[in-house]
């Protein structure tokens, strides 16, 4: 979905907002850079906006040294309230026969143009802050706990992360997923 100009400059006005109000996520990283890339990649600010209309609060976490790339991530407290009741991928969405949740975590991810978090980018996030402590997010699973019908999940209780597992085709009103994006 293209994004007017109008649009776009209201998204760049959210985004640097909570930028600037959460500095301890992106040390080192300067706001007129960030914006610079944004301007110039309308199809990923576009994929922002998706994470931001469905509650992710998208947030600068860091920059790739090697390719230049700013990295944002879903920061809201709890995952994000429009990806929330989804299995993990179509394969699990697939195998329901009743009561199927309207989409999956991989499948929205895959049109949002994100990708959904994986263990490493998940606990990283969690170094930044308190997130999932009332729900869980879907994290990339391996293809061997897929390939046996499983998929990993996420979330902080006691103050510490633990990884669990599900069968790929459950939801939950509760569990959603946490994408990221590189600019």
């Amino acid at each position: 979905m293209k994004l007017s100009a109008g649009q776009q400059q209201e998204l760049i006005n959210i985004l640097k907002v909570r930028f600037e109000k959460n500095m301890n996520r992106h040390k080192g990283v300067e706001w007129a850079e960030v914006e610079v890339k944004l301007r110039s990649n309308p199809g990923k600010l576009a994929s922002i906006n998706q994470m931001e209309i469905t509650g992710g609060e998208p947030d600068v976490v860091g920059a790739d040294k090697k390719t230049g790339e700013f990295i944002f991530v879903d920061c809201a407290a709890e995952s994000p309230k429009g990806r929330r009741s989804v299995c993990y991928d179509h394969e699990a969405l697939e195998s329901r026969k009743e009561h199927k949740p309207e989409n999956s975590a991989i499948n929205m991810a895959a049109d949002m143009g994100i990708k959904i978090l994986n263990e490493e980018e998940y606990r990283s996030l969690q170094a930044l802050g308190n997130f999932d402590t009332k729900t869980s997010s879907w994290i990339e699973t391996t293809p061997s706990v897929r390939k046996l019908g499983g998929a990993l999940f996420c979330d902080r209780r006691y103050n510490q992360v633990f990884l669990y597992h599900n069968g790929a085709e459950s939801y939950y009103a509760a569990r959603g997923f946490r994408g990221s994006i590189r600019v």
